[in-house]
């Protein structure tokens, strides 16, 4: 690829013609892309959304300072793997093999063999791709995978240049590291597992003898940092996909950050976090933060359950109801922000709808390129939103769902879901109906954020309109109009 790959060289080579600028006409280069994805963090974690959080986010709130936030954001599901999947194809999770619950840090590759995903279309338009962190989402095509041979297909098969990162969740074995296609050091068949006290869990496995869940965020941290030194100031421009491992379980915040909070382990490890994200800021800045977009967010809600309310005066999902793998809306509503320099307004709040497998046509409309109908089919184009320059919402409906494969879906203020409980962690997870009572939820979210009134009984209508809608939605195969950008 030419070093001078620009803009212009771009639509010259897809044989495609520019829309509208999107760029400053000083700035004629592709920006750099950092996208940086927290595990398990909630939306009223970070200050900028919940005053009354106890978790010290100067970084985060530096950065909201000088973008966009997104108050209105959610995870295509409630937990793990399947919002990764659908930021990487903009696609949900749900339409693959994997109907519910996650994988495990065995499982086989889950994305399909030459489906388009972000790296992907990046790496064609020159990008020099790379990632770092949590995988997740399989490896290799036996299962379970097996570790002693080249970890294909993965990473470098959807995309990336360059892959540093685990398996799956720092909960899961084998407890290793793996760089593009190897593992760094075979994971021995030394066992740990520890189930106690709460937060400070992992399941026992395999483990690479120096393995320590203590350091793993620091060391990817700092290989996400030397890659930003290295390669956002070059001649290509270059995409960062930094997934942390925190915060979710177990909580290890490294003894300099114990304490720092008011809301125990877990909030000194959302700390520690946020410092990691100041690392890459700081990273950014020094070498291209006028022409870098930057964005953090998560991947769900926090795992915060009622106990840990009792405990802490810390609302991590504030007060949104539920929690991680809930198909209420602390499940999956979570904190997004979003920094461009001349192009994205500083300080601004949006209430725009949008889900995490809007980033990939998000990014599509940057480099101006039209998407086959095959590829992000859950996707919508949020770049308006981004600019501020829209003057209605982009996004008509979304789909959510929870770790047990609960369906919700949500259309202007309503929001219906399929089923009694929380569908995830929270008790009870599932509620058989009554006679003649309920058989789903249905709340205003206008009026009833916190969905404390069901009113399925007493709509018939929307519930009627929703569940046809939702069942058109998973038998057509996509949501995002076809020939659309």
């Amino acid at each position: 690829m030419a070093s001078n790959f620009t803009r212009r060289t771009f639509f010259q080579t897809a044989g495609m013609a520019a829309a509208a600028p999107l760029l400053a006409q000083n700035s004629r280069e592709l920006p750099n892309i950092v996208f940086v994805l927290a595990d398990d963090l909630g939306w009223g974690d970070l200050p900028c959304n919940n005053p009354e959080s106890a978790v010290p986010m100067v970084n985060a709130n530096r950065l909201a300072s000088q973008g966009t936030r997104f108050i209105d954001m959610h995870s295509s599901s409630a937990v793990c793997t399947p919002s990764r999947y659908s930021i990487l194809t903009g696609r949900y999770c749900w339409r693959t093999r994997l109907q519910h619950g996650v994988l495990n840090g065995y499982s086989s590759n889950l994305i399909e063999p030459g489906r388009m995903t972000v790296p992907g279309m990046l790496k064609r338009a020159g990008y020099y791709t790379a990632g770092v962190g949590k995988w997740h989402l399989g490896l290799g095509s036996a299962d379970p995978a097996d570790f002693s041979k080249p970890l294909r297909p993965g990473p470098l098969d959807h995309g990336f240049d360059y892959y540093f990162g685990i398996p799956a969740s720092l909960d899961m074995d084998p407890y290793l590291s793996f760089e593009n296609d190897r593992v760094v050091e075979p994971a021995s068949s030394y066992t740990r597992g520890a189930k106690e006290p709460r937060g400070y869990f992992w399941r026992p496995g395999a483990c690479t003898p120096g393995f320590n869940p203590e350091t793993v965020l620091p060391e990817l941290t700092r290989k996400s940092v030397d890659l930003v030194h290295q390669h956002a100031s070059g001649s290509r421009p270059f995409f960062l996909y930094f997934a942390m491992p925190s915060p979710h379980t177990p909580w290890v915040p490294a003894p300099k950050f114990r304490g720092v909070s008011k809301a125990g382990d877990y909030g000194d490890y959302v700390a520690e976090a946020d410092d990691a994200l100041g690392q890459v800021m700081r990273a950014v800045d020094a070498n291209s933060r006028h022409n870098t977009i930057f964005v953090f967010t998560s991947d769900n809600g926090a795992d915060w359950k009622v106990e840990d309310q009792d405990r802490y005066a810390h609302r991590a999902n504030g007060d949104w109801k539920g929690e991680k793998a809930d198909i209420w809306e602390g499940g999956h509503r979570i904190p997004f922000l979003v920094r461009w320099p001349n192009h994205v307004p500083e300080g601004r709040v949006s209430n725009e709808l949008g889900c995490l497998s809007d980033f990939m046509t998000t990014v599509a409309a940057i480099l101006g390129v039209k998407l086959p109908d095959d590829a992000a089919e859950d996707s919508y184009n949020l770049l308006p939103a981004w600019l501020g320059t829209n003057t209605r919402p982009i996004r008509p409906d979304i789909i959510h769902h929870s770790i047990s494969g609960m369906f919700a879906i949500r259309r202007g203020n309503w929001k219906l879901e399929e089923g009694l409980g929380s569908g995830g962690f929270t008790q009870p997870a599932h509620v058989e109906p009554g006679r003649g009572g309920p058989k789903g939820q249905l709340y205003d979210m206008a009026r009833d954020p916190e969905e404390k009134d069901n009113l399925y009984q007493k709509h018939p209508e929307i519930v009627d309109n929703l569940a046809t809608l939702l069942e058109k939605y998973k038998q057509q195969g996509h949501t995002r109009p076809l020939g659309s950008r």
